[in-house]
């Protein structure tokens, strides 16, 4: 097949070259945004009088059956189309005749082509991932709503720390699901500019007007420097990035999650609709579903770190190493789309075993701090004294196979005298968790403001 560049070329392209040069197998992803920017690229020619009014409408036509072509499955692509671009504008001329389908590329080249192509293409998958990110943190918000009074234990080192409500726990990750949404909002306004009109690199001598075209296709602004616009990939790096950042978190509490539903801790039983099974072990129920979050999330990772690589030595302007843009980008969305879905769904499901929870709180005497606290509010002692006596208290418990919350006032008093009847409330879990009143501490005065906080911002976090 003849090529539309191949005519300072002698000889045919190898076959291997073809192969190993074509993107048209991962690139036709692109198509929707390659059809629409080529629309809005033949209306702004048509509007600075490079091409007449019929002449867009027939290319305007011809481009909207070859999307539907496509989109019925009926599009045959092949290798020697290089690119979703060339494909396109192949049948285009099929359809319109070769001279005419000639004309749309007038005044600009496929690299400011694909720039565009791929920045709408990522801007798109910004506003779903952002919608995606929105609705978990609803289903977080939504169990957190229900167990303010749910004690179970905090950790540090992954050692019993101080008694906490479950709703507390699943706020920290909804506030930092929120980051991952301020993220994505952030990027997506930062990168919403059109570099259509750059051309190869250096802008283009027809009279044209990158305003309208970036207008037409929802853009907010046109990108200020040509050579820049056709060389930069920040956009795709930063949706790497926000991506890389969401499945930390994600893995997070999958990890978390993978934890509480073993024998071990009991906390949570997971739906049978997102567990599996062994093929010798009967008993088995197995948390794949956060495992697999879990494991996709150094996936994503390598799908960043490859797209850095890329790009790191890279002379201005558009080199053909970054034909390798694509395919990480591509997979990281299509991970964290179905990701973000089954975690949504998963949590929406599951069981939260409050009595195991409350079991737990009972082990590893949580409320020492709220003693030592006692001791300095009560009788005025210093911290670090208060601390070295709570602390032998605590060896006193243990040795009496005890949690300190269980300890008489007897016991109390035959390490310190001074104890009363206070030092008992002081012990109790819940009034150990009630008593962090301080903002973005676990008691339920506390927790309700931050419900507020993350529903105001759901209320907020519209489309956009």
């Amino acid at each position: 097949m003849k090529k539309m560049w191949d005519g300072r070329f002698n000889e045919a392209s190898s076959e291997l070259l073809e192969e190993f040069n074509a993107s048209i197998f991962f690139d036709k992803e692109l198509f929707k945004e390659d059809i629409a920017g080529s629309k809005a690229h033949a209306k702004m020619l048509g509007e600075c009088g490079i091409l007449d009014a019929d002449d867009v409408a027939k290319i305007r036509a011809g481009l909207d059956q070859v999307l539907g072509e496509i989109e019925r499955g009926e599009f045959a692509f092949s290798v020697s189309q290089e690119d979703i671009h060339m494909a396109v504008e192949g049948r285009l001329s099929q359809i319109i005749g070769k001279e005419l389908g000639g004309r749309l590329h007038t005044a600009r080249s496929r690299n400011d082509q694909v720039a565009l192509d791929f920045r709408a293409y990522c801007q798109n998958r910004t506003k779903e991932l952002a919608a995606l990110v929105r609705e978990l943190i609803a289903v977080l918000a939504s169990i957190a709503s229900e167990h303010k009074d749910t004690l179970m234990p905090g950790f540090t080192h992954l050692q019993h720390a101080q008694p906490i409500s479950l709703a507390f726990h699943l706020l920290a990750y909804a506030f930092a699901f929120k980051r991952d949404y301020e993220r994505l909002l952030s990027s997506y306004e930062r990168n919403n500019l059109s570099p259509l009109g750059s051309a190869a690199l250096a802008g283009t001598p027809y009279p044209t007007r990158r305003e309208l075209v970036a207008s037409e296709l929802g853009f907010s602004d046109i990108t200020p420097n040509a050579m820049d616009s056709v060389s930069d990939r920040d956009f795709a790096l930063e949706l790497l990035f926000n991506i890389s950042l969401i499945f930390t978190h994600a893995s997070r509490l999958c990890e978390e999650m993978i934890l509480w539903s073993s024998q071990e801790f009991g906390y949570i039983s997971i739906s049978d609709a997102f567990s599996t099974g062994s093929s010798i072990m009967p008993q088995k129920k197995n948390p794949d579903v956060a495992e697999l979050i879990r494991g996709k999330t150094g996936r994503v990772y390598g799908n960043l770190i490859a797209l850095l690589t890329v790009m790191k030595g890279l002379p201005m302007a558009y080199n053909k190493d970054m034909q390798e843009d694509k395919e990480g980008v591509f997979d990281s969305v299509r991970t964290a789309s179905t990701s973000l879905v089954i975690l949504r769904e998963m949590l929406k499901t599951t069981t939260w075993r409050k009595e195991n929870m409350l079991k737990a709180c009972k082990m590893g005497h949580l409320s020492a701090t709220d003693l030592a606290d006692y001791l300095v509010s009560a009788y005025n002692e210093p911290f670090r004294l208060a601390h070295n006596i709570t602390g032998r208290l605590v060896a006193l418990a243990e040795s009496r196979d005890k949690d300190l919350s269980e300890l008489s006032l007897e016991e109390l008093k035959s390490i310190d005298s001074r104890f009363d009847e206070g030092a008992l409330s002081a012990l109790s879990l819940e009034a150990s968790k009630e008593a962090r009143k301080s903002s973005g501490g676990t008691s339920n005065e506390s927790v309700e403001k931050q419900l507020v906080l993350i529903n105001d911002f759901l209320a907020r976090a519209k489309e956009f």
